[in-house]
């Protein structure tokens, strides 16, 4: 495996193209950091978002900042350099963090939606059901099992012998390299396709399942609980498919991405890596209201500090 080099072919001529191309990728990539950095310091300063939900939403947070990170950096410096090389061991790793980010938000989506479940279905065990210790159990599960699994693919994929060194596309993943293999790896195939039963299959069926629980308790109750119900089920629903869809998308842009021209390929590349993970907080910043609370709470006590602090240095010169 060592001194093998890959080339990604997707990025297409040098030129003025790539220049936007880099600074459209810096744009996504800083205000994905951003905007998942905020969500992230507003649940770890405010007790009073050291709930399940918001404990969730902050692990949902921390994955999409692996995936983007695992890939941008490595982008936007190829676009810079116009080199488009990486060492195998290189990408196998860009592998493992793409594919650990987006099982473990496979995974969070799932106790996200469990959570809700409990909260509408069992309001009244609802605190006695998500306990601390299993609110730590369900994180737990949901990365040692996605790390688990995918880390084995991933050495899997290492121990294929490669005829190729050509990757259309910006960055690696794992059919990518498996397609540059010399032999069919028919034990490989088999543990892949249990590997997305395991992490994308059973997560979709778990979060399908209890939004029809809560769909059902939801048509029975009044006006005013199926609004509330609506309201705490919409952010987490529209995170999901926003994510959902972005998979989907990328699997066909997998098949596609040979017949895109490279400059539109950058940009769809990017789909997968960068939109769900920005959107995340906004949806959740924007929808749910204890985090627009703390949001304001926090942006108030710093503007009156500051004013606080103006008014002593006045007082001081007087």
């Amino acid at each position: 495996m060592s001194n093998i080099t890959l080339l990604f072919t997707a990025y297409g001529s040098p030129g003025p193209k790539n220049h936007v191309a880099l600074f459209i990728t810096l744009l996504l990539y800083v205000s994905t950091v951003l905007s998942n950095v905020v969500i992230l310091l507003v649940i770890y300063f405010d007790p009073s978002l050291h709930k399940p939900m918001y404990i969730f939403l902050f692990n949902l947070a921390i994955s999409g900042l692996i995936g983007s990170t695992a890939v941008c950096p490595k982008i936007m410096a190829n676009l810079l350099k116009d080199n488009n090389s990486i060492s195998l061991e290189g990408c196998l790793f860009q592998v493992l963090f793409i594919n650990v980010s987006a099982g473990c938000a496979y995974a969070i989506f799932a106790g996200m939606a469990y959570d809700r479940y409990v909260s509408i279905c069992k309001p009244l065990q609802y605190h006695s059901i998500m306990t601390p210790l299993r609110v730590n159990v369900l994180l737990a599960v949901m990365y040692i099992l996605p790390i688990s699994l995918l880390s084995f693919q991933v050495y899997l994929t290492s121990t294929l012998p490669l005829c190729g060194c050509n990757i259309n596309k910006l960055f690696c993943d794992n059919l990518a390299v498996v397609n540059l293999s010399c032999v069919r790896d028919a034990f490989g195939n088999v543990y892949g396709l249990c590997v997305v039963l395991v992490i994308v299959v059973l997560p979709l069926f778990l979060v399908i399942l209890s939004y029809i629980k809560i769909l059902c308790v939801s048509l029975r109750a009044s006006k005013n609980a199926q609004k509330k119900a609506l309201q705490t089920c919409a952010p987490h629903l529209i995170t999901f498919i926003n994510f959902s869809f972005a998979s989907l998308f990328s699997v066909i842009y997998n098949r596609v991405s040979y017949y895109i021209p490279p400059e539109m390929n950058i940009l769809m590349s990017l789909d997968f890596i960068l939109i769900p993970p920005l959107l995340h907080p906004l949806i959740y910043g924007f929808k749910t209201q204890d985090i627009r609370k703390s949001l304001y709470k926090i942006f108030r006590r710093r503007v009156f500090m500051n004013s606080d602090t103006s008014n002593q240095n006045v007082n001081r010169l007087f």
